[in-house]
């Protein structure tokens, strides 16, 4: 325990007070007058949130995101829920009206198949063009050894001298 009694002398109070705060204050951007009564539908509607991609930051969930954009999508997702939709149902419509990139996790169907089989089968590919040339050095390595007839007779005409 001395060794944590001598990390916070030193460090100052106010950095510490600063720490604690940072670290004891929620991730989420979800503000209160956005969240629902009922903890159920909440509870759906954060789940739902956690699948939608924030289409300003990209690569973060609107239930993560303090776009202006991000919030107008959680309360769509609000609205929608109170309206009685399924969570297929929010989700349909949402990605009807901004299409399949706002979802977080695409779909493996129709042409996003190929995006999902482009990465495998371009490494195959590359394998197989690897091996290719591989064996293709090989064997014009094992040709260029072989010496014709007129030039051994050169080699050992020069080697004599």
């Amino acid at each position: 325990m001395t060794w944590l009694r001598r990390m916070v002398d030193c460090v100052h109070p106010t950095l510490l007070v600063l720490a604690v705060l940072v670290l004891a204050s929620p991730a989420l951007a979800v503000q209160p007058d956005e969240m629902l009564d009922d903890p159920v539908l909440e509870e759906r509607a954060r789940d739902i949130s956690k699948e939608l991609r924030c289409l300003v930051c990209r690569n973060e969930n609107i239930d993560d995101s303090n776009a202006e954009l991000a919030r107008d999508l959680r309360l769509l997702v609000r609205e929608r829920l109170l309206e009685g939709d399924t969570d297929e149902e929010v989700l349909d419509h949402i990605v009807g009206r901004y299409t399949e990139y706002v979802l977080l996790k695409p779909t493996t169907g129709g042409l996003n198949i190929v995006l999902w089989a482009a990465g495998p089968l371009m490494l195959l590919f590359g394998l197989g063009l690897g091996l290719g040339f591989v064996r293709a050095r090989g064997r014009a390595q094992a040709g260029a050894d072989a010496l014709s007839d007129e030039e051994e007779a050169r080699l050992q005409e020069i080697l004599k001298k």
